[in-house]
Formats: C-alpha cells, sequence, structure tokens
C-alpha cells in the first residue's frame, strides 16, 4: 500500500514535519479504512469541524475537559489529514472540498480561541493570538504561492469537478470575505521587503534573487508553524492545564515570524551587495 500512501500526499516544496512522522501516516489508516466505502472527504471535513467545535466547548467548560479536548483535537487533525488524502487517492478533489475545509478549519480557531477567552478571561490576549494564528497560516499559505511563482511552477492541480453550485459559490464568496484581504495583505507584505532587500540588484539577477527570497528554507520555517503543528502544541498545553499559557505561546510566535524576516532580508541584502 505504499505506492498509494504516496499518491494521497500533497506534493509540497517544504516539509511540516510533525504532520509527515505522525498525523499523516495516522491519517492513512482512516483512508484504508474507508477505501471500500462511498465515504466522501466532504463528509469528514464536516465530522472533524464537529470534533473541533466539541473540543472548544470543552475547553469553556473548565479544567475537567482540558485532556479530552486535547485528545479531540488531534483526532481533528488526523481526520483534516485524512479527507484531502482521501480524495486525492480516489481521484475526488474538488474546488467544493477546498473551500469547505479551509472555512471549516477557520470555524474551529475562532471557537477554540473564544473558548479560550471565556475560560482565562483573557479577551485581549484571546483575539491578539487568533489574530497572529490566522496570520502565520496565510503566510505558510501564501509563501508556497509565491515560491512557485518565482520558479514559474503552477500553485495548485486543476480540480477533478469544476461545479459545485449554490453550495460552491456560498463558499467562494465566504472565503474572499475572510481570506482574499489577508492574501492580498500578505503578499504585499511580501514584495515589498524583497523591493526593498533587492534595491540595487542588476535587473537580470532578480528571478534569482527571487528564489533566494522564496526559498526552500523560507518555506519550512512557515510549514512547521502549520495548523498541525499550532493544534498539537495547543493540545499538550491543555494536557498540563495550562491555556492561558497557550495564549501567551501564540503570542509570542509573533517574534518570531519578525526574526525569519530579519534573517531573510539580511540573507538577501548579502546576496545583493554582492551582486553590485
Amino acid at each position: 500500500m505504499r505506492p498509494l500512501y504516496r499518491a494521497t500526499l500533497k506534493p509540497r516544496p517544504a516539509t511540516e514535519w510533525l504532520n509527515h512522522l505522525i498525523y499523516r501516516p495516522l491519517a492513512h489508516l482512516v483512508v484504508l479504512a474507508l477505501w471500500p466505502t462511498r465515504v466522501r472527504p466532504e463528509a469528514l471535513v464536516l465530522i472533524h469541524t464537529g470534533i473541533g467545535l466539541l473540543a472548544a466547548w470543552l475547553v469553556a467548560r473548565g479544567p475537567a475537559g482540558d485532556v479530552p479536548a486535547a485528545l479531540l483535537l488531534q483526532l481533528k487533525t488526523v481526520l483534516d489529514n485524512a479527507d484531502g488524502q482521501l480524495a486525492r487517492a480516489k481521484g475526488w478533489t474538488s474546488e467544493l472540498g477546498r473551500y469547505l475545509d479551509t472555512l471549516g478549519d477557520f470555524t474551529v480557531n475562532v471557537a477554540l480561541f473564544a473558548a479560550l477567552a471565556a475560560r482565562t478571561g483573557a479577551w485581549v490576549e484571546a483575539m491578539g493570538a487568533l489574530a497572529i494564528l490566522t496570520l502565520l497560516l496565510s503566510w505558510d499559505y501564501n509563501l508556497e504561492r509565491l515560491y512557485r511563482a518565482a520558479r514559474g511552477e503552477a500553485f495548485r492541480p486543476p480540480f477533478a469537478e469544476a461545479s459545485g453550485g449554490p453550495w460552491l459559490r456560498g463558499l467562494q464568496r465566504a472565503y474572499r470575505l475572510l481570506f482574499a484581504p489577508q492574501d492580498a495583505w500578505v503578499e504585499r507584505l511580501e514584495r515589498a521587503a524583497f523591493a526593498w532587500g533587492s534595491r540595487g540588484a542588476p535587473p537580470m539577477a532578480r528571478a534569482a534573487l527571487a528564489q533566494l527570497w522564496w526559498s526552500p528554507t523560507t518555506l519550512t520555517l512557515a510549514a512547521n508553524l502549520g495548523l498541525t503543528t499550532q493544534l498539537a502544541i495547543a493540545g499538550v498545553f491543555l494536557a498540563l492545564h495550562q491555556p492561558r499559557a497557550y495564549l501567551t505561546f501564540v503570542l509570542l510566535e509573533a517574534g518570531y515570524l519578525g526574526l525569519v524576516y530579519v534573517w531573510r532580508i539580511w540573507r538577501l541584502k548579502n546576496a545583493t551587495l554582492s551582486l553590485r
């Protein structure tokens, strides 16, 4: 079944190691169990979204719900991987499923941080942490898109089906409302930082500098703060009954993002100076 497992994996230029080593293999077991059935990936999306919302409800109820919530968040991650792996294995990838998955994850994230705020009373910290987490996930997504654009590669493969009726149109509108501004802002930030760091470089060198700016190392630094890793870390803090400490941890990830930008600009400026 190893070739089938490889066929289920999303082709990405960077690896989220926790996902690669633990959650994707577990998700593959779900794919094998569902292989003889007619269960659609969209059904898995609805199930793992419901599990995530249940985990958030348990967090809000108090310490007795922490460990069950931590475990449910890991189950949610396994099924979140399984829906995509099942879709790729059976050739069922669809635009409807992709939008549904993204919006389902966002709904769970909002519910989880609202639950953490209600539990701790730290509403400002929780909303700030949610904003940072959302930014990190958008950064990860857009970095891959810009990485592939810098190399003339297609960002995502074509869908197996192109129509989804009114449900698809509704999800597209919701996505544009929630995520299109984030995507545009991250792209503007990335391109402005690149323009500043490569200022004075010969025009012929800009393509090579773009590949240095959107490099595999940069993508790896972003990918390993992806949603799988974030929910695993949340699970650890919940298991230790430290929900407020998790909010602090996420807030500190803004510093990590800043350090990554400092390093990237320093490297880009050094490369630019060497070309003068």
